[in-house]
């Protein structure tokens, strides 16, 4: 259980790797999210038993669990290739040159319900990642063996320290 002092590290590590994570550009931020699903696919049978273990998933709902968890990082890896490659080009006037730069806006907090522990907290997490924010992740106190092990393998992937946190506690 994080103590408030651990709470308030969190959160000046996130934001102080968030301005550079952002910098690395939409590119760069998607093979990342590509790497973790990878090394998702790659770990799938220890994810289904934490799932069935820890949520108390049956073998066919962790496989679902899984897969949806593998498809959020792809998803949005693919999104951040479309969308943060290079700027969006916005109509404007005979001569005039108007440009939609999308960057990250800071640290957010993901908090994720017990029934969903893999799939949902990889899919915020995934989302607001790669569009270059830094990340607090609060799984629900009855699932915290599987957000560890998500952000085992987010570090795996190679995510800046800082960029993701885990935060576990009550509610």
């Amino acid at each position: 259980m994080a103590s408030a002092a651990e709470v308030d590290r969190m959160v000046h590590a996130a934001h102080a790797a968030q301005v550079e994570w952002d910098q690395f550009g939409g590119l760069e931020r998607a093979k990342y999210l590509d790497r973790a699903a990878d090394l998702f696919e790659q770990h799938r049978e220890e994810l289904f038993s934490l799932c069935i273990r820890e949520a108390g998933k049956t073998s066919v709902d962790a496989v679902l669990e899984v897969r949806e968890a593998v498809d959020f990082l792809r998803f949005y890896a693919s999104e951040a290739r479309r969308q943060f490659a290079k700027p969006i080009s916005l109509p404007g006037r005979t001569g005039e040159l108007n440009e939609l730069r999308l960057h990250g806006r800071g640290v957010f907090a993901a908090i994720s319900p017990w029934n969903f522990p893999l799939a949902i907290l990889t899919g915020m997490t995934a989302a607001a990642v790669v569009t270059g924010n830094a990340v607090i992740m609060k799984p629900s106190d009855q699932t915290p063996i599987i957000a560890a092990r998500l952000m085992d393998l987010l570090m795996e992937a190679g995510l800046p320290a800082g960029v993701v946190n885990l935060l576990t506690g009550p509610g």
